[in-house]
């Protein structure tokens, strides 16, 4: 049999996305937050049918971060599927959040550094696409803005065989301005 021989076959379908992206926006709002992995991984975002779900649940497991790292990093992992966090990974989160606390909060709608970036409720985090966001079939490049930034930040995922949409990069954990409370300036 021939490398081509199989040309009038059905290839192997997996939902796609959208091959053109537009503008959109989605809310994805999560009414309680969860307290466990468990319960995270209970949320109906956690079956990870949508990029948009699994950017917004990207932010939700950092938040985790400062009370509990591993809880935070077991979310992550889930998040990324068949490619998990690699010791890299691992240091460069760590050093993302050395002094600081509330990065990944900022991405909540409500939070702001004049509030401390308390997040309003219910919880919403609000992920957009552009034209561009599926220029590579199976990627998605969403966007996320932040409280505390000019430009929103991306989160590139990836659609995996099964269909559901993994964490591949992102790029959430950058520096943003100082919470007004502890900035001696504002």
């Amino acid at each position: 049999m021939g490398i081509f021989d199989n040309l009038n076959q059905p290839a192997n379908s997996v939902p796609q996305y959208p091959v053109q992206g537009g503008n959109r926006s989605v809310n994805v709002v999560f009414p309680q937050l969860p307290d466990t992995f468990e319960q995270f991984k209970a949320l109906p975002q956690a079956a990870l049918a949508t990029p948009f779900d699994t950017a917004a649940l990207t932010v939700l497991a950092f938040c985790f971060y400062p009370q509990d790292k591993e809880t935070s990093l077991a979310m992550v992992d889930f998040l990324k599927g068949p490619q998990p966090l690699s010791n890299y990974d691992k240091s460069f989160i760590a050093d993302r959040f050395r002094g600081v606390d509330y990065i990944p909060r900022s991405y909540f709608n409500g939070a702001t550094p004049q509030n401390d970036y308390r997040p309003s409720q219910p919880y919403t985090v609000t992920v957009s696409e552009n034209p561009y966001s599926y220029q590579n079939q199976g990627y998605a490049k969403l966007f996320i803005r932040s409280g505390g930034a000019d430009s929103p930040r991306e989160v590139l995922l990836r659609q995996a065989k099964d269909g559901k949409w993994y964490l591949w990069e992102q790029y959430l954990l950058v520096g943003i301005r100082t919470p007004e409370s502890s900035n001696a300036w504002a």
